[in-house]
């Protein structure tokens, strides 16, 4: 299954496609001196590799992916409970509505329901390699790829936990809906193509975009769909209402995305340059940001138009104020419990301004490549500029 992904895609590219495929494939199981003013660490388990945050219940939820667990983090104390679920937990969306959590563990091909309230669990079937997930709160239907040789999308109905699978492209990697026009959008990794669902109707259509799609993000306010384009250096821009597609050039290797449809500004990682590009959704221009090595996530904050860039390789987060291109850098090893290193996750509570950032590796001083780690909570009301 790795050589069939990483095949044709250069040496420099692996490094950064290695970190997703670990927990899949199991072979691999300058700080400014407020930094620590900002940020707390919080024990998680063995290489976390995925969070998602519930605003409204204010939690965060880690998907631990060598030991079979997710982290509950309570966001008000920082303290933390452990929900079992199957091993290599890769994935993990949730649905504010209804409080449920879905985790989507990779070698095991299901997925682990869990109650907000309870922690209580329970297991969907889905395909082989379970791998991203997205949930539309709106119609209570969630979305899960299966990235190795079944080719489709598991939907799986919130209310029932009774699935449907769709078929898509060959390799399905990343997953984004828009809610507004119940549009489910698969990036497909390995046939140079985007899957679109009708979530009404389950049926599909195809786009057309660059060579290895890796990570996809919309605006459901314009209906664009952005396409990161990870072996071809672009950006492909999909209109929503008719498929029709544009390209931007972006840099080597864009890796993450993310939009603020507040501001109809796109955020992109460039793995090869150590740069975001930072694309104008009004008429596509583009603007660069230096930041640390291999940015490898990206998640946006609309309340304050923060963006937050984990940088894999140096170890830090860059913060880009939206407003302004300025930046911040925080050192993610210079913390209390000296165990987390290289960011492979992130995301955003806007309503306390607070970031979650996920550290894969533990630091070389633990001698162990998949001991516990932490998460870096960043307190974005702290926030000072370089």
């Amino acid at each position: 299954m790795t050589s069939s992904i990483l095949f044709g895609i250069s040496t420099a590219r692996k490094k950064l496609l290695v970190p997703l495929l670990a927990s899949l494939t199991l072979l691999i199981t300058g700080s400014p001196a407020w930094a620590a003013g900002v940020t707390t660490d919080v024990g998680v388990g063995y290489n976390p590799i995925a969070v998602a945050v519930n605003s409204i219940t204010n939690k965060a939820y880690v998907a631990n992916s060598n030991d079979g667990t997710v982290t509950v983090i309570d966001g008000a104390t920082n303290n933390t409970s452990t929900v079992t679920v199957d091993f290599t937990p890769i994935a993990i969306a949730l649905n504010p509505v209804t409080n449920k959590i879905y985790v989507a563990n990779g070698l095991f091909n299901n997925v682990t329901v869990i109650d907000g309230i309870t922690n209580s669990t329970s297991t969907i079937a889905a395909g082989n390699c379970t791998d991203a997930i997205a949930v539309n709160s709106v119609t209570n239907k969630i979305y899960v790829a299966n990235l190795c040789d079944s080719n489709t999308v598991t939907v799986i109905d919130g209310a029932t936990n009774s699935t449907t699978t769709v078929a898509v492209g060959v390799t399905p990697i990343a997953i984004a809906l828009n809610p507004i026009t119940n549009k489910i959008y698969v990036a497909n990794a390995n046939d140079g193509s985007v899957t679109v669902i009708d979530g009404a109707t389950n049926s599909t259509t195809t786009v057309a975009v660059g060579v290895i799609p890796i990570a996809i993000a919309l605006n459901p306010i314009t209906n664009k769909i952005y396409v990161a384009n990870a072996n071809d250096g672009s950006v492909t821009v999909i209109d929503g209402a008719t498929n029709s597609t544009s390209t931007i050039a972006v840099g080597v290797y864009p890796q993450g995305i993310a939009v603020n449809a507040a501001t109809n500004k796109v955020y992109t990682t460039i793995g090869g340059g150590n740069t975001v590009t930072v694309i104008d959704g009004t008429n596509n221009s583009t603007n660069t940001v230096v930041v640390g090595s291999y940015p490898y996530r990206v998640e946006v904050n609309p309340v304050t138009d923060n963006i937050y860039v984990g940088n894999f390789d140096s170890n830090t987060v860059t913060v880009i104020d939206g407003a302004t291109n300025r930046t911040s850098t925080i050192t993610l090893n210079n913390n209390t419990l000296k165990m987390g290193t290289s960011p492979i996750a992130l995301a955003v509570n806007p309503d306390t301004n607070k970031a979650y950032v996920v550290n894969y590796i533990t630091t070389a001083a633990n001698h162990h490549f998949d001991r516990k780690t932490t998460v870096t909570v960043i307190d974005g009301t702290r926030l000072k500029w370089d």
